[in-house]
């Protein structure tokens, strides 16, 4: 079940700023971020979408790193590629977007 409100604080500022930096066009969160089991120990599950040809490959190591510092968490970055096919469409459906490219 998705929580209406998350238990994080997010700067949308400073995701916003994040995300142009790293040329993403859309953040979403998913996982227990949105659900009933999220604890003090857990990370927070982000799915980005990068603009067309600005795919960063290694370098979204030192993303996760950066954005774990804007929220003050342990980040699991990834992509919809990055998603096991046995639950990418549920993990889709489910996420919230933070941010979303004009």
């Amino acid at each position: 079940m998705k929580k209406t409100t998350l238990p994080i604080n997010l700067s949308q500022e400073e995701i916003k700023q994040f995300c142009q930096r790293h040329s993403i066009c859309k953040l979403s969160l998913f996982g227990s971020v949105l659900r009933d089991d999220f604890t003090r120990e857990s990370d927070v599950d982000v799915l980005v979408e990068f603009e067309q040809g600005k795919t960063p490959g290694l370098a979204i190591i030192t993303m996760e790193d950066e954005l774990s510092n804007i929220i003050n968490r342990q980040i699991d970055l990834r992509t919809a590629a990055d998603l096991s096919r046995y639950f990418r469409e549920q993990v889709l459906a489910e996420a919230i977007v933070i941010y979303e490219q004009n």
